[in-house]
């Protein structure tokens, strides 16, 4: 009998969730939140929101007939931990402190999927679960040097929706993801490109921290030297460096938006629709985006040489994936390396249900965490 799994996947101002019911997907729900709903939270722990969540989730479940006593396992999507190496964790009481700490990194909303999935859990006297969080470190040594000793390179990035998306390409062409080479690009507002090689991701960039291209949100890699010169020109702050480099670099800093869908339009038809932020000419923004895509081949190009050119395939995946342009011109560059494989979108919530049932039915893998 397959297992009654419910899945949390929060983010900065919506839930996705969902409950299976063996195979049957019983809801599958993007609960997004108004500005009215966080306005009491402006300003405080991110962690203050688990009592509107849990709500919300567990109202679910009661308007669906979802009975607590019948669900099997709870999972949710991993946060800010210290670096592990992949797979299925339990949720205990280290990592819900050092969730709501912050201590690794800081309060990401992406720390409440554990947080929240331990609490539902404990009233349905079930298991709880992460799986493949963002700080997943299987770098090998020489991907760590940075230049600076004190500032090493650190493995943040889209674990989970990498390896989903890594492991489905190995299925569909008959080989298992622990016996494969290959590079997945997994782009939204935050872009990280994986070199992964027998079922370890060996080298990564980290969009988080400012490694990598360039998104349309994030700065990306930049002269460090002049960088330095701004920091201490006495013109920023620090919370606006930080900003220039994640919330306002990237695409929205060169044309006044990170809306890539809107940027597309602007650039085929000329013609802005009411309300858009863009602040500079079509011919510009197109530039700006061929600029991203031009950083992203370069640091999928990387990666390759990181595999020592030894790359079963290519997969190009997230939101930035659905757009008509994106995908084709990536690939324009780079299939002269590998076969490309385009899954728009994200996996994540599948990828956790799946983790969630390999722990029930072989418990042996489950990890803990200290």
């Amino acid at each position: 009998m397959q297992p009654n799994i419910l899945v949390i996947n929060p983010g900065s101002t919506s839930d996705d969730i969902g409950y299976y019911r063996g195979e049957k997907a019983v809801f599958e729900v993007t609960v997004r939140y108004s500005i009215t709903d966080l306005e009491p939270y402006e300003g405080k722990n991110v962690t203050e929101q688990i009592p509107l969540r849990r709500k919300l989730i567990l109202d679910y479940l009661i308007d669906h007939n979802v009975p607590l006593e019948e669900i099997h396992a709870v999972i949710g999507r991993g946060g800010f931990i210290r670096s592990v190496e992949g797979g299925v964790y339990a949720v205990n009481d280290q990592m819900v402190q050092d969730l709501q700490s912050g201590r690794y990194g800081g309060i990401h909303p992406c720390n409440l999927g554990g947080i929240l999935a331990r609490e539902i859990a404990q009233y349905a006297h079930c298991p709880s679960f992460i799986a493949n969080p963002v700080v997943i470190d299987e770098m090998q040594p020489l991907a760590r040097y940075s230049g600076m000793p004190e500032n090493p390179r650190l493995s943040i990035f889209h674990a989970l929706n990498q390896k989903r998306v890594a492991r489905l390409i190995s299925e569909k062409t008959e080989r298992k993801y622990e016996e494969i080479n290959c590079i997945v690009c997994h782009g939204g507002g935050g872009i990280s490109v994986g070199a992964h090689k027998r079922g370890k991701v060996i080298d990564v960039s980290n969009g988080y921290e400012g490694d990598g291209p360039m998104t349309p949100q994030r700065s990306g890699s930049v002269p460090g030297a002049y960088l330095a010169d701004m920091c201490y020109s006495g013109k920023y702050t620090r919370k606006d460096i930080h900003l220039k480099m994640r919330g306002k670099g990237g695409l929205v800093a060169y044309t006044g938006t990170s809306d890539v869908k809107d940027l597309e339009e602007f650039i085929s038809t000329g013609k802005k629709r009411p309300g858009s932020l863009i602040n500079c000419s079509p011919q510009q923004a197109k530039e700006a985006v061929d600029a991203m895509i031009y950083q992203v081949s370069k640091e999928i190009g990387a990666q390759a040489v990181v595999l020592e050119g030894d790359v079963d395939f290519i997969a190009l995946t997230g939101g930035l994936m659905f757009s008509k342009y994106i995908p084709l011109e990536i690939a324009r560059q780079v299939d002269w390396i590998a076969p490309i494989y385009v899954f728009p979108g994200s996996e994540e919530k599948d990828a956790l249900r799946d983790a969630a049932r390999r722990a029930l039915q072989d418990p042996s893998i489950i990890k803990h965490y200290s």
